[in-house]
């Protein structure tokens, strides 16, 4: 089930460089998002941004696009990190700042980071796990059904009468 996190980091032979231009373009797109809209339009910090970037792109790499995105299609990982960027975001801006309402700027900064995840998941997609890294999708499977005379209801000998329940 982790065998694209164990691919992910570095070992003997050395780091798998997809893995490592992928996250570093991931971290430098959401360091640019959450600065533009945390930090110019809703005057968070630049180490608070800083440091959101860090937790939003570790956890979206290894939830998002490591374990749902190879199970599942381009939609259903966006939307996951959509969510996983709403709440994250949330969390950090409640526990960093005194924002009066923390959920806006979260709102508004996971939109325009699921946006871009629907881009990076393509690009993604197409260069780190197609090298064999992705596993065949297992769940698609072929059920066929069986019939047998013994379910099937009884037949009436002919010429009896039906059995009906009196009218009243």
């Amino acid at each position: 089930m982790l065998q694209h996190i164990r691919k992910a980091t570095c070992n003997e032979g050395g780091c798998n460089m997809e893995h490592v231009r992928s996250i570093v373009i991931k971290y430098v797109f959401t360091l640019a998002i959450l600065y533009v809209i945390l930090g110019i339009i809703f005057d968070m910090s630049f180490t608070n941004v800083l440091l959101t970037a860090t937790v939003v792109t570790v956890a979206e790499y290894i939830i998002g696009d490591l374990l749902i995105l190879p199970r599942t299609n381009n939609t259903i990982a966006t939307a996951a990190d959509f969510g996983l960027a709403l709440f994250v975001i949330w969390a950090m801006i409640a526990s960093l700042t005194d924002a009066a309402n923390p959920f806006v700027p979260a709102l508004i900064a996971s939109a325009t980071f699921a946006v871009f995840e629907y881009v990076f998941h393509k690009y993604f997609a197409n260069t780190v796990l197609d090298n064999g890294d992705k596993p065949r999708n297992q769940t698609r499977m072929q059920f066929q059904t069986e019939a047998s005379e013994e379910f099937s209801p009884p037949r009436r000998a002919k010429g009896k009468k039906k059995d009906r329940l009196p009218r009243l």
